[in-house]
């Protein structure tokens, strides 16, 4: 069995005082490794590690940065096969969903790297003939990456890559659930050359690292993704120092199909957006269905035939489609708000429950469900499983009150040939994201944001590069 060392100002040292934990293959619920339980001096070591070469990190030219952030990304594209097959092993998402992961890591590094001769200021005119004012955009200069279980490796290039090509050095904590490919992560990250302390990893229980993370007066921005009850633990510790924060939370995506949808590109796409990359678990993925009540009959006939061909199972064999939920607690979480669901009327149209025929692991089956009152735990409070709840409506307006009825605002989306209700979705939908007629699902130079209680501040694209920059303005007189 593998046992993993926190990677901390370049090299791999074991915790220092609270020992290890184990990591659980979701599919088979057998312990394939140890993984630091890390204390708050290992913390404070990580912050220390990385507020020491921050200075020298950011005085390299950008061009400089991105000679590393390329070959970082090289060697995690050599590793995809031993890196996507960690992912599987302790995720439980399938080999070909882990190895899209992978390589969505290394392209985001490459994106980050792209940006080193693209970073700009400005010059204002002032007032005075005598003088010139510069906005300058500098590094923040330790970052705190907190990341997510369900798009690790993924999610680590969307953070690692940004923090670094514009000049910031990171602490990393990794889901305890995944944390092993972030442990292989910084193995490429001492193979590629990085100087030692700009990219640390960590372990440990969110309540002791992530919160002393946050806290710390050495970390100067924190950006994380994951639930609105972690974000809302991060702002209430971010407090005492200011810190910036930005987070990408949970999500309840609407998707919106009228009368006049496409709907094998609707059956299609919803598929695609909930089911096959780590069970459902996924922020932006559809998961509340609003359905027009003339095509109702027809989609979700559809919709029935395309679940029923899903086949779940081992997520390491190729004809899998579907793998397990990522641990035993989130299992549960499913399975109680399935079962109070149909305590309170709703009504099962396919699954509801463990598969019959797998004796071990964490599965649970293709679910739709429908008649769930509007104001159900179940419609308000994310899921993050294969579950899909299934309501009509009669107008565009109905549909739009609805989709807007919910705390999140991560995604939605509408299907239609319709301009005039496109446009209506575009204008009046309450999200970061809106899909038209397409699988949900974000890319590298958009910017993934959400609004209410999906986030504050986001990722990718030139907006999620500039979070990562602070303003300085200098106001030089020259005579």
């Amino acid at each position: 069995m593998k046992r993993y060392l926190n990677f901390i100002g370049g090299e791999f040292v074991p915790p220092a005082s609270n020992g290890f934990m184990s990591v659980i293959n979701p599919a088979t619920e057998e312990v394939i490794s140890e993984v630091p339980e890390s204390s708050a001096e290992d913390v404070r070591m990580a912050a220390d590690a990385a507020f020491s070469a921050k200075k020298e990190w950011g005085r390299l030219p950008p061009n400089e940065r991105a000679v590393y952030l390329r070959e970082l990304a090289s060697l995690i594209r050599e590793n995809l096969d031993s890196l996507a097959g960690i992912i599987t092993e302790e995720l439980g998402k399938t080999y070909a969903s882990s190895k899209f992961d992978v390589l969505r890591g290394a392209e985001f590094i490459e994106y980050a790297a792209e940006w080193a001769r693209r970073l700009e200021g400005e010059v204002v005119p002032t007032d005075s003939r005598s003088e010139t004012m510069l906005i300058l955009k500098q590094p923040w200069g330790v970052v705190a990456g907190i990341i997510p279980w369900n798009a690790p490796i993924m999610s680590m290039g969307r953070k690692v890559g940004p923090a670094l090509i514009t000049g910031n050095t990171i602490v990393v904590k990794p889901s305890s659930t995944t944390p092993n490919n972030a442990f292989e992560f910084a193995k490429l990250v001492q193979q590629a050359g990085i100087p030692k302390g700009v990219v640390n990893v960590l372990s440990g229980n969110g309540s002791i690292v992530g919160r002393e993370l946050v806290q710390n007066p050495r970390v100067s921005f924190v950006t994380m993704t994951g639930s609105v009850e972690a974000g809302q633990d991060i702002v209430r510790n971010s407090a005492e120092n200011l810190t910036k924060v930005s987070l990408e939370l949970g999500g309840k995506a609407p998707a919106i199909v009228m009368d006049d949808a496409d709907l094998g590109v609707a059956v299609d796409c919803v598929m695609k957006s909930r089911f096959f990359a780590s069970a459902g678990a996924v922020c932006v993925a559809a998961e509340r269905l609003y359905v027009h009540e003339k095509v109702k009959d027809e989609f979700l006939d559809r919709l029935i035939d395309e679940i029923k061909k899903i086949k779940v199972g081992d997520p390491m064999q190729p004809d899998v489609d579907m793998g397990p939920v990522s641990s035993k607690s989130l299992l549960s979480k499913i399975s109680g708000m399935v079962g109070r669901a149909m305590d309170e009327g709703a009504r099962t149209i396919i699954g509801g429950k463990r598969p019959a025929h797998l004796a071990k692991g964490f599965f649970y089956e293709p679910t739709i469900l429908s008649g769930c009152r509007r104001n159900a735990e179940i419609m308000r409070k994310e899921i993050f499983g294969p579950v899909f709840l299934f309501s009509t409506f009669k107008t565009l307006d109905e549909a739009i009150e609805l989709a807007n009825d919910c705390e999140y605002g991560l995604a939605s989306s509408i299907y239609t040939r319709s301009i005039s209700s496109m446009m209506r979705a575009l204008n009046e939908l309450e999200a970061g994201e809106t899909y038209v007629n397409r699988a949900h699902g974000s890319t590298l130079q958009g910017y993934h944001a959400g609004w209410k209680k999906s986030g504050i501040g986001g990722d990718d694209g030139k907006h999620g590069i500039a979070e990562y920059m602070q303003t300085h303005v200098a106001y030089i007189q020259t005579q």
